[in-house]
């Protein structure tokens, strides 16, 4: 009963962003290319959302490693819907790059829309590539980052599994610092019943960026490769000393 009640309640704050959200782009557009009001916005409501209930716990480590005046290419692992929002728990303005037909789901798709998200054509490689380094391209030169889920889908186990090439030949092309990032826990929050587990912990933890140097002196693989061995290991480390 609790878990419907949360429900319900989310409905009503979904449906107030979006609609403050609209009205903040149009208002706002003129002098906020990089669509920094609606982001916050968005990032308000996570906040709301992990904090309402007394028994979650949230942590975030490696503030230090992340400039909030910096643009990035971040790369993060995926199990689960609740990935999305934990990443507006860093102080960071960013444009998600997502499947098309993400962007026809009710509220969601509206709100990726709202914030410029980056639609690509999944099943199609290279056009999706050429999407996401042609739009990508646009929001970097506005200093705004842009997010990767590196994996390409959910991991079903938990577990990082093979990055693809996207996220690496996108911070290659525009010379941008690679910001990887590990979660732990986004895969608990909601039960296969869709019921909230209302004891569960969350740990975002940001990694070391990679520097630009680094990006334009590697292949694509090996910053794929050094990335993946990176964030197993943080990943590890996490679940080892919770």
């Amino acid at each position: 009963m609790l878990s419907v009640i949360y429900y319900v309640f989310l409905t009503v704050l979904c449906t107030t962003v979006l609609i403050l959200s609209a009205v903040a782009l149009v208002v706002c557009m003129p002098f906020d290319r990089g669509r920094r009001v609606v982001h916050e916005l968005s990032r308000g409501m996570t906040y709301i959302f992990f904090l309402i209930p007394p028994f979650w716990r949230f942590t975030v480590r490696g503030r230090a490693n992340v400039n909030k005046h910096k643009k990035y290419v971040i790369v993060m692992n995926h199990s689960a819907m609740i990935d999305i929002p934990s990443l507006y728990l860093l102080p960071l303005n960013f444009r998600w790059v997502s499947k098309r037909e993400v962007f026809k789901i009710p509220f969601f798709g509206q709100f990726l829309s709202l914030h410029g998200d980056i639609p690509i054509d999944r099943g199609h490689a290279t056009a999706a590539l050429d999407q996401m380094i042609t739009k990508g391209r646009i929001w970097l030169d506005r200093g705004v980052s842009i997010a990767v889920f590196p994996e390409g889908t959910r991991s079903k186990d938990g577990q990082i599994h093979r990055f693809k090439a996207g996220a690496f030949t996108l911070a290659k092309a525009c010379e941008v610092e690679i910001l990887p990032v590990v979660l732990d826990g986004t895969q608990t929050l909601i039960g296969k019943n869709r019921l909230f587990n209302w004891r569960n912990r969350i740990t975002v933890r940001a990694l070391p960026p990679v520097p630009v140097e680094r990006v334009r002196e590697a292949e694509v693989h090996e910053l794929m490769e050094e990335t993946h061995r990176r964030m197993c290991e943080a990943l590890e480390e996490i679940r080892n000393n919770r």
